[in-house]
């Protein structure tokens, strides 16, 4: 991992009361992090930054990425 990575531990996420499990392989460890999402227009326009951003969770067994908008 780099300097500037915002990596973060492997651990168990808890979405709306519920630990996250994995869509494709059921494990419950992910390693969060977060994402741009860019758009065309502001990509064009040079403003990527002011894009929304979701929050990533990585499953640290087969590596599927679950996305959500709000940070839970």
């Amino acid at each position: 991992m780099g300097l500037f990575s915002d990596d973060k531990e492997p651990q168990q996420v808890i979405i709306k009361g519920k630990r996250l499990k994995c869509a494709i392989c059921g494990h419950d460890i992910f390693r969060p992090r977060k994402a741009q999402l860019n758009t065309k227009a502001a990509s064009l326009m040079n403003l990527d930054w002011a894009n929304k951003s979701a929050h990533c969770y990585i499953c640290t067994n087969c590596s599927h990425i679950e996305w959500f908008m709000e940070e839970q």
